[in-house]
């Protein structure tokens, strides 16, 4: 492990905190308060502006833009924080602002995740680990993502909407409400639940019993034709033998916005 390496062109605020083996490419901005953990990269033309905790090993590309003000009418200069976990790709001209304080005051990236090019984190958003957001997927503010979510090139997510954990969600597809865990969404006009995320829990280690349960309280949810009401008392029923189904039911459960049908 050795010393912090930056370009001769970079300009790095006294106040910033670097880790070892730390790479900052030319012509980027490392602003007040920025933390950067051990073995970071950050490519040329990049702005990093405090309060924000970065963790180890990610790989910044150019010209990203990490924990600038939130794009909320609302935020007047309040502490507002950026966290981002370890080991994620962030690809170029990717934006993540940092949260508000009316939101919670920070916005949370987890670990393992890849941010393709132009994809968009806002104000006050918490996303899980393992995750893929592909070219121009967009989260607005009070997004929560959860583990294994996979969204499409321009897809957008409306505010304080939930996306559960394994979800996908097809190109272009703009989602305005809550989709549960495992549901597959794709473009109609808005999104529009399209079956369970059958290939991704396969590649995941999923077997054949568990994805049938998850398929059966999807077609409790979304095929029966049943009230919502109705669909939980047989999704109860479900979770009690499928600790998969207790996941769907609890995150149905647990929502302010109406659910995605």
């Amino acid at each position: 492990m050795g010393a912090a390496q930056v370009h001769p062109s970079a300009v790095v605020d006294p106040g910033a905190r670097l880790g070892e083996d730390v790479c900052i490419g030319a012509f980027t901005l490392i602003g007040p308060d920025v933390e950067i953990g051990a073995g970071t990269t950050v490519g040329p033309h990049c702005s990093i502006h405090g309060p924000t905790r970065i963790g180890r090993e990610n790989h910044i590309h150019g010209h990203a833009a990490i924990g600038g003000e939130p794009q909320d009418k609302k935020f007047a200069g309040e502490r507002a924080e950026l966290v981002i976990g370890d080991r994620n790709t962030i690809r170029e001209f990717v934006t993540i602002n940092r949260g508000t304080g009316e939101g919670g005051g920070i916005t949370r990236v987890g670990d393992d995740n890849w941010l393709l090019a132009y994809t968009h984190v806002a104000h006050d958003c918490v996303v899980g680990d393992r995750c893929v957001f592909s070219n121009n997927a967009t989260l607005a503010g009070h997004v929560t993502v959860g583990d294994h979510v996979i969204l499409s090139g321009f897809v957008g997510i409306h505010q304080f909407c939930r996306i559960g954990a394994h979800a996908f969600i097809g190109m272009g597809a703009f989602v305005n409400g809550d989709v549960p865990p495992f549901v597959m969404v794709a473009q109609d006009g808005y999104g529009r639940p399209r079956g369970i995320n059958a290939e991704g829990l396969k590649r995941r280690g999923f077997d054949s019993a568990r994805t049938s349960a998850i398929k059966r309280a999807y077609r409790a949810l979304y095929v029966s034709g049943d009230s919502l009401a109705d669909a939980r008392v047989r999704l109860e029923e479900m979770a009690q033998g499928s600790e998969d189904v207790r996941a769907f039911l609890d995150f149905i459960d647990a929502g302010d916005r109406p659910l995605l049908r």
